[in-house]
């Protein structure tokens, strides 16, 4: 897995091209998976969009960026202040971020000891319902391979484990390349997520891995078997 340099004097992410076209890699792999680290939203996001008009213009191949964020709160298309539990300004107090975005959904929470994935590739057809389905399924993959059960959503994408939503999708495709991606809670802090109505679903709670099993959990472990899942 590629470690993405940074560059501190200008605060934006930078990947070698050699990097995204695989050539440093000794295993030839059909997406190539980076490791962010922990990266503030709006960067993250930036950078989605440069990698994303690059896709289109076939100077990199597909690309899976993985990213744990500080506190942040997001909106997705269908989301809005009517999400949040409590005021824009109390957040802003607390330390936690806000951004409105062009993905599917309405209002998630992102934060340490989350796993946020964003897959950056060349979607066959245009094909989101089957997209949706296949990140869904590398979930159910990920969390099964540590012993948890979790289920789908219907009309929610992402995944429960009893009446709890342990992972949440919210995705973008823009001339045939996708953007945003999904959110996997392995340990982040819960309380958080009292703050808005998670995905716009109010009559279900949030988990994480480190709650349903009832101890820590390796983080890195989990992006590796992310990574193992998603090829």
């Amino acid at each position: 897995m590629i470690k993405l340099q940074l560059d501190i004097t200008m605060h934006s992410p930078i990947i070698a091209q050699d990097d995204l076209t695989g050539k440093r890699s000794e295993i030839p792999q059909r997406i190539t998976p980076i490791n962010l680290g922990h990266l503030e939203y709006r960067w993250a996001l930036r950078l989605q969009v440069r990698l994303a008009e690059a896709r289109r213009q076939e100077e990199i191949g597909d690309v899976l960026l993985l990213v744990q964020h500080p506190p942040v709160i997001t909106f997705g298309r269908g989301g809005g202040a009517e999400d949040l539990r409590i005021t824009p300004e109390a957040l802003r107090q607390a330390g936690i971020g806000l951004h409105q975005t062009e993905r599917g959904g309405r209002a998630t929470y992102h934060g340490p000891g989350q796993l946020v994935a964003y897959p950056i590739l060349k979607l066959p057809n245009d094909d989101l319902h089957t997209y949706v389905w296949r990140l869904e399924q590398v979930i159910l993959d990920v969390l099964g391979s540590f012993g948890i059960a979790a289920t789908r959503v219907e009309r929610h994408p992402g995944a429960l484990v009893g009446n709890d939503k342990i992972a949440a999708i919210g995705v973008a495709v823009r001339q045939g390349v996708t953007m945003h991606g999904l959110a996997l809670n392995v340990d982040p802090p819960l309380e958080h997520f009292k703050l808005i109505v998670p995905c716009g679903i109010a009559d279900k709670g949030v988990t994480s891995m480190r709650q349903v099993l009832g101890h820590p959990v390796d983080f890195e472990a989990v992006e590796s078997a992310f990574v193992r899942a998603f090829a």
